[in-house]
């Protein structure tokens, strides 16, 4: 009789003629509708089906061994059964816990995204609305539709009519399926238009009002994304010719008052993204809890780094081969490699690692299918405040003053007891410390190794030679419009293809306006 009791006792739950548990429930329910069984209490979630699903969750549920009774594991560690509630001798190593599949554990996302809609941290509560809107679960629409009215949140109330409206789109109800559809056309989301594109086809959509709204909707989206793509290409280009007017501006300063053509200018942009390298690895070892300031340490000694190697070479090196231009860019072409070695045998020839401060970590959401990254607002920022300053040195400075003009007339400056000679110095010297501060920038957005250099000194050259000789306002017009137009040309055309375009360009409107955008009478032009 003893034997019977448990079938007995099976066959009155399913009957309905006992009250089954959630947890008796739960793990009875075939593998295949289990998770249709979590979906459903995801909407009315009390204590009993919460502890049902933490037990399977855990692993605490298991099958017998004979496959006739389900097993709980209780905080002791101790086995009972759980219809009768009675113990039950064994070890749960031996047995089976009951199987989670991926439907399952999908369902279990959405159950306690459920419970997060009302948490009051904001992030938390779009972090559910996310979770349950991916579920794809119509289901749990009302669970969506009841916490609008409560949500204070502006934000987050957006993003539950927008998991609503993706919810509603399997209705049978074309009036709300028509209703989805028009708030859909304002998300901005770029996958939208995958989830109504069935809708517009006569194949899957039977209402021809619902087929029409939908093919609108789809015109307008993918209108709208595409200019997001203009304004992120836009952006991109912004972000590409800021890193290129570091780079070039202290190069434009240099090749317009010693009229060197520096192949080694790349090489400070590498040693400065290394300066941050090597502060970031001090920080973390002397000071881990600032490590999100190292940042602001690095760029001071990439500057002075850069400025003393910058000075070093023009003593040592450049201001002997004034005069003799294919010789200057040999030299310096061979300082360039004899940099990159020294690189290659202190820190090794593969690349290496410059983490992004927690302050640059993540983006400006505009929208959906737009957002900005903080490390390129602050890199675009920072070259806003670089020029700046440049700009102060160059016409507010005694030193200034010097440059423009040994540039403008160096054989008159000297005449009248300006020292030429160490105006070249510190020229060069400055022009060199402000490529290692980009350098500084280049290691927040890319890959730092020896060869990163090489990948802007043609671009930086270029710059300069559209600009103008020795002018900032043309060298930033210069950067801001090849970075710009390369970016927009890349995605139709393709990297090398834009490039090539761009050179092509460049060639025909300097052999209109040799002087650049912006002519400068100086010591290269006399």
């Amino acid at each position: 009789m003893q034997l019977f009791k448990p079938l007995l006792l099976l066959l009155l739950l399913y009957s309905g003629l006992v009250a089954a548990s959630p947890l008796a429930e739960l793990a009875h329910a075939d593998p295949a509708d289990r998770a249709g069984l979590i979906t459903q209490w995801t909407v009315q979630a009390d204590g009993p089906r919460r502890q049902a699903v933490a037990a399977l969750e855990e692993g605490r549920l298991f099958s017998s061994t004979d496959g006739n009774h389900v097993l709980l594991q209780g905080a002791d560690g101790k086995l009972s059964d759980v219809d009768s509630g009675q113990p039950v001798a064994g070890d749960a190593a031996s047995l089976d816990a009951l199987p989670v599949n991926n439907s399952v554990r999908s369902a279990l996302e959405a159950f306690h995204a459920a419970s997060d809609l009302a948490d009051p941290e904001r992030s938390k509560r779009l972090s559910a609305i996310q979770a349950l809107q991916d579920s794809a679960n119509p289901g749990l629409l009302p669970l969506l539709l009841a916490r609008q009215p409560q949500e204070p949140d502006a934000q987050v109330k957006q993003a539950l009519l927008v998991a609503s409206a993706r919810l509603q789109l399997a209705s049978p109800d074309a009036t709300q399926r028509l209703s989805a559809i028009h708030t859909l056309a304002d998300s901005a989301d770029p996958a939208t238009q995958t989830l109504l594109a069935p809708l517009a086809d006569s194949a899957s959509e039977s209402d021809a009002r619902v087929r029409a709204a939908a093919a609108q909707a789809l015109l307008d989206l993918k209108n709208s994304q595409w200019r997001y793509n203009m304004l992120g290409y836009a952006f991109s280009g912004i972000s590409l010719g800021s890193v290129l007017l570091l780079a070039a501006l202290g190069l434009a300063i240099t090749y317009g008052l010693l009229g060197v053509i520096n192949m080694a200018h790349g090489e400070m942009l590498m040693i400065g993204a290394y300066a941050s390298y090597v502060v970031q690895n001090l920080f973390r070892s002397w000071w881990p809890g600032a490590f999100d300031a190292y940042l602001l340490a690095a760029l001071p000694v990439a500057f002075i780094v850069t400025f003393v190697i910058g000075m070093a070479l023009e003593r040592l090196i450049i201001r002997h081969l004034y005069g003799r231009p294919l010789e200057t860019l040999l030299a310096t072409w061979g300082i360039s490699l004899m940099l990159i070695q020294a690189v290659r045998m202190l820190f090794g020839a593969q690349n290496v690692e410059v983490a992004n401060p927690s302050w640059l970590s993540g983006g400006w959401v505009i929208t959906p299918a737009l957002t900005l990254p903080y490390n390129r607002l602050a890199i675009i920022a920072f070259v806003a405040g670089v020029l700046l300053l440049t700009w102060l040195v160059l016409n507010k400075t005694r030193l200034g003053l010097f440059v423009r003009a040994v540039t403008q007339n160096r054989r008159m400056a000297d005449s009248v007891g300006v020292p030429t000679g160490k105006v070249d110095m510190l020229a060069f010297g400055l022009g060199s410390g402000i490529a290692g501060l980009g350098g500084v920038a280049l290691s927040q957005i890319g890959n730092v190794g020896p060869e990163l250099g090489q990948g802007y000194i043609v671009d930086s050259f270029m710059v300069v030679v559209l600009g103008g000789v020795g002018q900032l306002a043309g060298t930033v017009t210069g950067a801001m419009g090849l970075g710009i137009v390369n970016k927009i040309l890349e995605p139709s055309l393709g990297a090398v293809l834009g490039k090539i375009l761009i050179l092509g360009f460049i060639i025909l409107f300097i052999q209109k306006r040799p002087q650049g955008l912006f002519a400068l009478k100086g010591r290269v032009l006399d």
